[in-house]
């Protein structure tokens, strides 16, 4: 069969590929055409688009690069009128996403939503408009169920994937001797998005002579180069590592974390960290306003209480998190993080999202040929 995916973001990237290498063990001859990255791109198919070009964070910056949004709209929807799949799967990036899962509708194709739009958040009417555009919905929070069923929506919760790819971690163990890290670490993880980095990457960076027993690591993504990190470093004790974000967590003793996916990695990592996010101030503005949720990090969201400290906008400065470190380093603050983590760890369930999904998608197209057979009774 042929599969069209599309993922705007370097999480949608590793849980694409993961999902594409499941539906490859299922079905012999699948073929993928992708908007995604570099993972999507390891496991074969053609990509059409990277989603470097694609991810915009904020209101205003989404006003800001309208153009662009409506350009990269229009090349993909002609792209899948081109390749004219067997099923249409959307990975998160809602915004984008929705919008070419109407159109796809609209054309007859199949859709599959997997990692579904985060519309408990805030604007809960969406889930009407979801239920009329999406054939079938993957979640990937246990939470999500319940709150689908209670807008009279029927999903497939299949746990998360991040469990997928930590499974199939190996740890390196020359690691620390490779990038001659012979302290404590403190990983900072600033995020994959360019102005998330410009952001957060000097707030990080702000505490480092605090800390001079530590070596502070940054995890820097693969899609810049050496150079544009270095502008933001003006300590002796910071080390890049490119693309080894886990390697790094293997042998962290704290962090510092951009709101996102990388806050639920680091808690399965068991990592102490304190998460940060700092917008645009009028996005803020809007977000604070529509916004109905507690808290930002998956940690929180998934405990359904503070586990993890979060520093927004504000609060995102030398001083806090410099606080926040130290309790984190030693103390009772680790040693309540840690019990906390080992109780989300058993939450989140064993690993095998990929491969549920891959199944659900397969045996839904199977269905619904055999629905299309005129020998179907």
């Amino acid at each position: 069969m042929k599969y069209y995916l599309v993922a705007g973001e370097a999480s949608g990237d590793l849980h694409g590929a993961n999902l594409m290498k499941a539906i490859k063990a299922e079905d012999e001859s699948a073929s993928f055409r992708y908007y995604g990255g570099d993972k999507m791109q390891a496991e074969g198919g053609e990509l059409r688009k990277h989603y470097a070009e694609m991810a915009f964070m904020g209101f205003t910056e989404v006003l800001l690069n309208l153009r662009t949004i409506f350009r990269n709209l229009k090349a993909c929807k002609e792209d899948i009128l081109v390749a004219h799949p067997d099923v249409l799967i959307l990975i998160d990036f809602p915004g984008f996403n929705l919008k070419i899962a109407e159109f796809a509708k609209e054309q007859g194709i199949k859709v599959c939503y997997y990692i579904s739009p985060k519309v408990w958040a805030w604007n809960q009417k969406r889930v009407l408009r979801i239920k009329r555009i999406v054939d079938k919905l993957f979640c990937i929070l246990p939470f999500e169920v319940d709150f689908y069923k209670s807008w009279g929506m029927e999903v497939d919760y299949v746990g998360n994937p991040l469990l997928d790819e930590i499974a199939q971690f190996v740890p390196d163990l020359e690691f620390r001797n490779r990038y001659k890290l012979d302290k404590d670490i403190i990983a900072l993880l600033p995020g994959s998005r360019k102005q998330e980095i410009e952001r957060l990457l000097p707030d990080m960076l702000s505490v480092t002579a605090a800390f001079p027993g530590q070596q502070f690591v940054v995890a820097a993504a693969p899609s810049f180069e050496e150079a544009y990190y270095r502008q933001f470093i003006h300590s002796t004790n910071v080390t890049l590592v490119f693309g080894q974000t886990y390697q790094l967590l293997q042998v962290a003793k704290a962090a510092v974390v951009a709101s996102g996916t990388a806050t639920l990695e680091t808690a399965l990592f068991h990592v102490p960290q304190v998460v940060v996010y700092r917008g645009g101030a009028i996005s803020v503005a809007i977000a604070r306003m529509l916004v109905k949720i507690k808290f930002i990090s998956l940690v929180n969201l998934i405990m359904d209480r503070k586990v993890v400290t979060e520093l927004i906008q504000e609060d995102c400065n030398a001083s806090q998190i410099t606080a926040e470190l130290k309790n984190l380093l030693e103390g009772e603050g680790r040693k309540k993080m840690l019990a906390d983590y080992a109780e989300l760890s058993g939450k989140m369930g064993s690993a095998g999202a990929s491969e549920r999904t891959a199944k659900l998608i397969i045996n839904f197209l199977k269905g619904f040929k055999s629905n299309k057979s005129p020998n179907h009774i």
